[in-house]
């Protein structure tokens, strides 16, 4: 229609879980065939600013702690919101900043690089370059531990961060969105920042820590099924999950590992050294072998098919709720989230 721009997409004619899940897909084929970003990553810029906002804040008390949290988050979350309402009447754009926050949140192949790494330095008797290299995958002391010990803190780091770096992200993402991707990215990598039980960080952290915990729940548990379900022993990974995930100290951490473990058919836990300090954790998986080099590589293909995975499941999850909801709703005048449209607007 002359002077007119015809609406592109109408009422009904398309989901408004399409452009985020087409956004999310392209977002992890990016990180596999990119990785991070080299230069500008928001997570770093996002841990300076935490850094700063630390400096201001920090007293040996929750209540400090608890603020510092709520900026933080609430602020990356609130950027986030406010990029999605710039956005908010072209799919195609929605489609590409979701591709993009998915892109910087997750870190799956740098993951996969970091352990793929010291797995060949181990596997050419590099003990060496193994215990330079682990500092970058893990808190682990790496002088304290020989070629098995790394190996393991490899497979442990490798099945934690599958959680943490990629599923629990793309959870949040399918339920709210980029705000949810951005906020989950800020609140785990907050815990890593200040979650500690050093003293600095016993009061000030605890906010965060277990912000952390409630946040990385949901994701723990998914990627623990879909470890069961995708690594080839399914029995072995549930019974490694229902009998020894309980006694790790971590709420989730436990559960992603136990289910690897029992996956992969090794043990894992044992004596850990941090900080100086030597911790005996539970063994996860005590019917398995110990850990060996080629268990790495295990790892991360196991991790990588957890990944997209994930990523199946929640986008069909995610069309069949929206369409559920949309067949639900009113012929007239309903509530519930509204399809995708382009205003008719002046030429």
């Amino acid at each position: 229609m002359p002077g007119r721009h015809m609406a592109v997409f109408r009422r009904g004619v398309i989901s408004p879980a399409l452009p985020g899940a087409v956004g999310a897909t392209a977002g992890l084929l990016g990180d596999l065939l990119f990785s991070d970003p080299r230069r500008g990553h928001p997570v770093a810029a996002f841990g300076r600013a935490a850094g700063a906002a630390e400096r201001l804040l920090w007293r040996d008390h929750r209540g400090r702690g608890a603020l510092h949290t709520a900026l933080c988050v609430g602020g990356a979350v609130g950027l986030a919101q406010l990029a999605v309402h710039a956005v908010r009447r072209s799919p195609t754009a929605y489609a590409a900043l979701t591709a993009a926050a998915t892109w910087a949140v997750v870190g799956g192949t740098s993951l996969g690089r970091e352990a793929r790494v010291i797995g060949a330095a181990l596997a050419a008797g590099d003990v060496e370059r193994a215990r330079e290299r682990l500092p970058h995958l893990c808190g682990r002391d790496p002088e304290a531990l020989n070629a098995p010990q790394m190996a393991r803190a490899v497979v442990e780091s490798v099945a934690e961060n599958t959680s943490d770096a990629v599923v629990g992200a793309l959870l949040w993402g399918a339920v709210a969105g980029v705000p949810g991707l951005v906020g989950f990215r800020a609140v785990n990598t907050l815990d890593a920042m200040v979650g500690h039980k050093s003293p600095r960080y016993r009061r000030f952290g605890w906010s965060a820590a277990r912000l952390d915990d409630v946040a990385g729940w949901p994701g723990a548990r998914l990627t623990a099924a879909l470890a069961a379900a995708l690594g080839g022993r399914p029995a072995a990974a549930v019974r490694a999950w229902r009998a020894d995930a309980g006694r790790h100290p971590s709420p989730n951490a436990g559960v992603v590992e136990a289910s690897f473990a029992g996956a992969l058919g090794v043990r894992l836990g044992g004596a850990l050294s941090y900080g100086g300090r030597t911790e005996l954790r539970p063994v996860l998986g005590e019917r398995g072998r110990e850990v060996a080099v080629a268990d790495v590589e295990r790892a991360v293909r196991l991790s990588r098919r957890v990944s997209w995975g994930a990523l199946a499941v929640l986008v069909v999850g995610r069309l069949a709720l929206t369409r559920a909801c949309r067949a639900q709703r009113p012929a007239a005048g309903g509530s519930g989230v509204r399809p995708w449209t382009v205003r008719e607007g002046a030429a």
